[in-house]
């Protein structure tokens, strides 16, 4: 397959919006007095689910890029602490950067540092192209279900 084809397809999954909901239109509006519920049965705040998204991206793409990265431990270091709550500030501050690293992984597949389907040189086993399907698999299954809860709790 042509690399521009595979390019142009790896950011369109990276936007959002083909057999997902993109972030923004999963949390546009969301009312800020809902920022730290706990649907019933589920052991996170919403703003615990943005964070969570905003961990692991931010480890995909310092092991992608920063050969000396040491990942946080599982699970516990891809969560913020139970008792851990947001205001507009924490809540602003996790979704920008969730969208900046987002753009990041955009840059990326645009400037590559090295070939996409080629082993990341510190990680062999792995490449760019992997682990952008492994970020946008990600993240589209946590934005589903933070949809979900919302529709759960008539947050729409």
């Amino acid at each position: 397959m042509d690399e521009a084809v595979i390019k142009e397809q790896m950011l369109s999954l990276l936007k959002g919006g083909n057999a997902h909901m993109p972030l923004e239109q999963a949390v546009a509006d969301f009312p800020p007095t809902e920022y730290n519920t706990k649907p019933q049965n589920v052991p996170y705040t919403f703003w615990h689910l943005l964070e969570h998204i905003r961990i692991a991206q931010w480890d995909i793409l310092e092991f992608v890029s920063n050969p000396d990265h040491v990942s946080p431990q599982w699970p516990a270091g891809y969560w913020p602490g139970v008792a851990e709550t947001a205001d507009q500030e924490k809540w602003e501050a996790s979704l920008g950067q969730i969208k900046a690293g987002m753009n990041a992984f955009k840059n990326m597949v645009i400037n590559p540092p090295f070939p996409l389907t080629a082993p990341i040189p510190h990680a062999p086993e792995h490449t760019i192209f992997r682990e952008i399907l492994v970020v946008s698999d990600h993240n589209a299954y946590h934005i589903g279900e933070f949809a979900i809860l919302r529709g759960v709790l008539n947050l729409w």
